[in-house]
């Protein structure tokens, strides 16, 4: 049986006025995200000097660039729900490197990814400015990493977890890893702590493969990009905030894990494992 991540989409093929669109919009999303992050790298001389890891300045600018950005790629937001607005943390489902200017562009949060992605390219320079979380993989680094977690949470930060621990097809959500969620039953974060699931879901273009925007596999971000820029006429992307719930109402990491993808799975209608 073939798996899932084994089938690519159709072939992309960029017209020439593609790559007008690839020239114009590229430049101009891509102006505007490093030249977002040169302002934003100057206002946090200034911030962290006065209000430390609490970053009361820069995430206003990073919210601006996401949300412009996705006004340049004509890619149209709608929101349902509410952000919360008291301590806690953000699992949400996880399609493709859109899911970063989406989540940011509806609220201040800080992702958690996985420490490959400090290495990228230029992500990786945006991702540290952003206040990014990196993590590793090893075992070997888990209270090193829940200290991480709790010292940030502590400060405020909203921190935002991908619980497949992979991007998908666009189509469908994967079962959820419970193992960062341990982080929240800690000692200092239990009985305060509380989470709210956030599903992201992205239509394709009118007549294009529902997996449009999907990246998965083997894709490279390059190609995926390029057709993003090319797209001749988006679809759309919506987020959907649910409630939010307290850590201490479940038994364990399991169990709250369970019940965030059961209501990330359920707002996004048809998805499959």
């Amino acid at each position: 049986m073939t798996d899932w991540k084994d089938v690519p989409p159709p072939p992309f093929r960029v017209t020439p006025l593609g790559w007008l669109r690839v020239l114009w919009r590229g430049a101009l999303v891509g102006g505007l995200t490093y030249g977002g992050l040169v302002v934003l790298l100057l206002v946090r001389l200034v911030e962290w000097p006065l209000f430390g890891q609490a970053r009361s300045v820069t995430p206003h600018i990073t919210k601006f660039v996401c949300r412009t950005a996705l006004r340049l790629l004509r890619l149209p937001l709608s929101v349902h729900g509410t952000p919360m607005t008291r301590p806690g943390a953000i699992v949400a489902n996880h399609s493709s490197w859109l899911d970063i200017f989406v989540l940011n562009a509806v609220q201040t949060v800080y992702f958690v990814a996985k420490s490959e992605v400090a290495g990228w390219p230029g992500i990786g320079w945006l991702a540290r400015a952003t206040g990014t979380i990196f993590i590793a993989r090893k075992g070997t680094e888990a209270k090193k990493q829940q200290d991480i977690f709790e010292q940030r949470l502590q400060a405020g930060h909203r921190l935002l977890f991908f619980p497949e621990g992979t991007s998908t097809d666009a189509i469908r959500v994967l079962p959820f890893k419970s193992t960062l969620f341990q982080a929240f039953f800690s000692p200092a974060l239990e009985h305060t702590m509380h989470i709210q699931p956030v599903t992201v879901v992205f239509h394709a273009p009118a007549g294009a493969d529902p997996r449009h925007y999907g990246w998965w596999g083997d894709m490279d971000f390059a190609s995926h990009l390029l057709k993003t820029l090319a797209t001749p006429r988006q679809g759309r992307v919506e987020v959907f905030f649910h409630p939010e719930v307290p850590v201490d109402a479940f038994e364990n990491r399991k169990v709250l894990a369970q019940h965030c993808e059961r209501v990330i799975r359920t707002a996004h209608v048809g998805a499959v494992e």
